[in-house]
């Protein structure tokens, strides 16, 4: 009882962070930024200062949609963010720019995410119906599959965290050090950031407590 307990407390924390980076977004997505530079000006700056100037930036559909793709070496920027100069426009823009950084450097925790993905993305979409079938028709072995092939999901979760931690870091750091933003738009920068990172905490957290659940409902279901 006490481990599906915690996995509910952090289902609601991760329902929480998502609540939260929505409205945190919301409110700083209508602070203008003093220097006036939109999320497409300031990503276009920051890739610029390092060197990428063959990445391009792209707008799409959708809210929060930002990202960075590493296979066609492409900032994506939502509308919200590509064409609007707020603080939070140019926070998320920057730390989709600082993605596309880890990426020229070699950042050794993103090169690991990228190669994990294959395998990862095969073993989250066939963990669940094992561990399904095998709770249902009592096979112990297909649980146990389930289990290792579902904890390859949850790694890649983990991995993911100081990757996200990073590019906000390098984000932060070059939006002050070139003047992206001023001083006093710094806390503004932070909340942001923080927030989206907050989802990434939460959804991680989430995994590790569901999977040692069901580690749990295995080991006792073998005793």
């Amino acid at each position: 009882m006490g481990m599906y307990l915690l996995v509910i407390i952090a289902f609601i924390f991760s329902l929480w962070a998502q609540f939260r980076v929505k409205g945190t977004f919301s409110k700083w997505s209508k602070v203008a930024n003093l220097n006036g530079l939109t999320g497409y000006e300031a990503a276009r700056r920051m890739l610029d200062a390092n060197g990428l100037h063959d990445v391009p930036i792209e707008p799409v559909r959708g809210t929060l949609s930002d990202h960075y793709d590493p296979i066609h070496r492409v900032v994506r920027l939502s509308e919200p963010v590509y064409y609007e100069s707020s603080i939070a426009a140019v926070s998320v823009a920057c730390h989709e720019v600082g993605h596309a950084i880890q990426h020229k450097v070699s950042y050794p925790m993103l090169t690991l995410r990228h190669r994990m993905f294959p395998v990862v993305n095969f073993a989250s979409g066939i963990a669940p119906f094992m561990l399904m079938a095998g709770f249902i028709f009592g096979y112990f072995n297909l649980i146990g599959l389930g289990i290792i092939f579902f904890s390859a999901a949850v790694a890649f979760q983990l991995v993911t965290l100081p990757v996200e931690f990073n590019a906000s870091n390098r984000a932060r750091q070059v939006m002050v050090e070139q003047g992206y933003i001023r001083n006093e738009e710094e806390r503004g920068v932070a909340k942001v950031l923080n927030a989206a990172a907050l989802t990434y905490v939460a959804a991680a957290l989430v995994s590790l407590l569901e999977l040692l659940r069901l580690i749990t409902v295995f080991l006792g279901n073998r005793d």
